[in-house]
């Protein structure tokens, strides 16, 4: 049975706090007055601004209770009702418009229950408007309800006084059965969520997340609702207990509950028709658009949800878009892309900087009684066209999946691998290094990608986009160890157990080709560094130079934490520095992510410059300006190497007899697709490579190598 309580109308719009969670010698208003301080000065309407209000058909409960400021205009607010006390700014005979949308300033058609209405507002056709402060030039036409209730959360995993633990909001990443619930906030990175879901061991750890959290916010009821200045909302059903920062833009939205919708004048954030968000935060900068259904989220900023697209429990990284698919239980770092109706993605940490295809099911099969399975993704993970993939499964960086129905499940741990289901052969094939023998084309333009659409302003977190980096080179690292273990075929091919949970053979292909380029992309990744360091400091020869590099002799262990790479040993000091008590926020935190970005140069060189030595199995005593000059002469060719590997696996678009078919001739073909000389990542590429080289030659004649 609905229970409906009955009241006299008379306190409509009062009564906004229970009376036993107002603190002593304070009234209902006290919060709305701290978040309103706009320092305006308002008066009382005088007898002939009520006169002009009823004369336009508008009541109140008590004309007392609606107060004005300076410039306020009692002809532009028309049939409108009045409960509570409600202040109101100026109004001036004017217009406001955005993109065709007008709508004449003023209060029109609409129920207003004690709020704030800021200076030159459009109102009009709102039925029920309740506790809510609105900025200036705000535009709202057509919403059946806005409102925000005493116990207000804004998306924000909190409790207010009187409220039991169990109504607290969590975030299950990563799990179905909920063994990693994060406590989401505003203002929530990727690295946040990776620590609170990761360390579930730690509890004393986990204890003072929730403590930080906690301080964050106030726990008083009353709080009411924001719209932010320059916000246009239009068409709308249902805003519940949501916050709405300046210069957003949402039209045509079901409902959204409990949420916070970060946006400001160089951010703005748009949620469009059909959609339905409830009990989530959004950054700034996102697109929300066409029938999206997100419930226990957090999209971080310049994030997009399109297109019909579910997100559910989950976390969305920086700069990501998801489109159509479905998406439950996962923790995604920034740089994710996933397009199509018919993926699945579930139970997941995915590491960044990953693409997820059509028909992709990733996590939908359980192969125990309850849905408690997990895949770990490293960064640069792309599984192919209809890849299905069983829990529990494990990917190092850059594994791309051919298309198949994997049957067991996978531990696959050597980075820029092709994996691929050989049915015909009953056996799972795995090619090391497959990304710089065959598709150095798309590793190259994705880097580059990902780095020029990272529109954050606020890069508190130093994501690195660099497929050799700390941590892909310790994999490779890895896999080199792994090899030396190995005698393969005449084939290049060897067999290797527990990768996947079969009986059937795992065979590892093009050993002897991945051993060798695996080792000249460490030694790459060193040179390059150290060629970096070079520009940066400018030495004036090399025995300067040599000075500066660090005396550690072991290459140090990286993790990736929201995309941002960072030592290990740095982590665990950060982590005891929490329980210590030393770091007593978010903040901090978010500080020491700051401390690491500006370290993390330094810190790479130093790992550059280790792993470079123990490739080629020296100590630095013999890192002398001779070898220094053949490994530079080396790393030019394999810069070529990868340079042509670029325009190769490009030209094949243009030379491949089947991709050529659907053109009756070169010129048609071109119109379509374009000319191959013309590629401007390729011509980039060539460019890149030429000021290498010609950077290498002058050093080298520089310093008389």
């Amino acid at each position: 049975m609905n229970i409906i309580q009955t009241h006299p109308v008379g306190e409509i719009g009062y009564n906004f706090i229970d009376k036993k969670y107002i603190p002593k010698g304070k009234d209902e208003y006290h919060l709305r007055f701290k978040q309103n301080r706009n320092n305006v000065k308002y008066r009382a309407l005088t007898s002939a601004e009520i006169d002009t209000l009823i004369a336009n058909r508008n009541s109140s409960d008590n004309w007392k209770m609606v107060q004005v400021t300076k410039g306020f205009n009692a002809n532009l607010v028309k049939n409108c009702k009045f409960f509570g006390l409600v202040r109101i700014g100026s109004l001036q005979p004017l217009y406001h418009e955005f993109h065709n949308f007008r709508m004449a300033v003023g209060i029109y058609n609409s129920t207003i229950i004690s709020c704030d209405l800021g200076n030159d507002v459009c109102i009009d056709n709102v039925n029920y408007m309740s506790h809510y402060i609105i900025g200036n030039d705000v535009m709202i036409a057509n919403v059946n309800e806005l409102a925000t209730t005493d116990h207000s959360k804004f998306g924000n995993g909190i409790l207010k006084e009187g409220e039991d633990e169990k109504l607290r909001m969590k975030i299950e990443v990563c799990n179905e059965n909920g063994g990693r619930p994060i406590v989401p906030f505003n203002g929530m990175l990727a690295g946040d969520v990776y620590m609170w879901s990761k360390y579930r061991d730690d509890e004393a750890l986990l204890e003072k997340f929730k403590e930080f959290t906690e301080l964050k916010f106030d726990r008083q009821r009353g709080y009411y609702g924001k719209i932010g200045e320059r916000t246009v909302i239009k068409n709308c059903r249902i805003i519940k207990d949501t916050w709405i920062g300046s210069d957003a833009y949402i039209k045509g939205a079901n409902k959204l509950k409990n949420i916070t919708i970060n946006s400001d004048a160089d951010r703005t954030s748009q949620i469009g028709e059909g959609c339905e968000l409830v009990n989530g935060i959004v950054g700034f900068g996102c697109r929300i658009f066409y029938g999206v259904k997100a419930v226990r989220f957090i999209t971080a900023s310049h994030s997009q949800l399109k297109y019909g697209a579910r997100l559910i429990n989950s976390y969305l990284g920086n700069n990501s878009t998801i489109s159509c698919c479905e998406v439950l239980n996962s923790l995604i770092f920034p740089a994710h892309e996933q397009h199509h109706n018919n993926s699945f993605l579930c139970a997941s940490l995915v590491m960044g900087q990953s693409n997820i295809a059509a028909g992709a099911t990733i996590g939908s099969n359980h192969n125990s009684r309850s849905a408690d399975g997990e895949i770990v993704a490293g960064r640069g993970f792309w599984p192919g066209l209809c890849v299905s993939l069983k829990h529990n499964s494990k990917f190092a960086s850059f594994t791309i999946i051919a298309k198949g129905d994997f049957p067991s499940e996978l531990n696959i741990p050597i980075p820029f691998s092709l994996v691929s289901n050989d049915v015909t052969n009953n056996r799972l094939l795995i090619m090391p290094a497959y990304w710089f023998m065959y598709n150095m084309y798309a590793l190259a333009r994705n880097a580059s990608k990902y780095k020029d659409r990272d529109k954050r302003t606020q890069k508190t977190q130093h994501i690195e986009y660099d497929y050799l980096a700390p941590d892909t080179v310790n994999e490779i690292f890895d896999a080199l160890d792994l090899f030396k273990k190995l005698v393969p075929n005449e084939k290049g091919e060897a067999t290797v157990t527990g990768w996947e949970n079969t009986g059937r053979p795992t065979v590892l292909t093009k050993l002897p080709q991945s051993t060798a380029v695996f080792r000249e992309m460490i030694q790459l990744y060193g040179c390059r560094n150290l060629l970096n360091h070079i520009a940066s400091i400018k030495p004036a020869d090399f025995d300067t130079f040599k000075k500066t590099l660090s005396a550690k002799i072991s290459r140090s262990k990286w993790l990736n934490i929201g995309g941002q790479l960072i030592a290990e040993e740095k982590m665990q000091q950060m982590k005891r520095s929490v329980k210590s008590g030393k770091i007593k926020s978010w903040d901090d935190i978010h500080h020491f992510y700051e401390s690491m970005g500006n370290q993390y140069e330094n810190d790479k060189l130093n790992h550059a410059y280790t792993s470079l030595l123990e490739v080629l199995n020296i100590t630095s005593k013999q890192f002398t300006a001779t070898l220094f000059k053949d490994i530079l002469l080396k790393t030019m060719s394999t810069n070529d190497w990868m340079t042509n590997g670029i325009y190769e696996a490009r030209e094949k678009d243009y030379s491949n007899p089947y991709r050529k078919m659907v053109y009756e001739n070169n010129e048609e073909m071109i119109k379509v697709i374009g000319r191959l000389e013309d590629n401007s990542f390729i011509q980039e590429q060539m460019k890149k490579s030429d000021l290498f080289k010609k950077e290498v030659r002058s050093l080298i004649k520089k310093w008389k190598l």
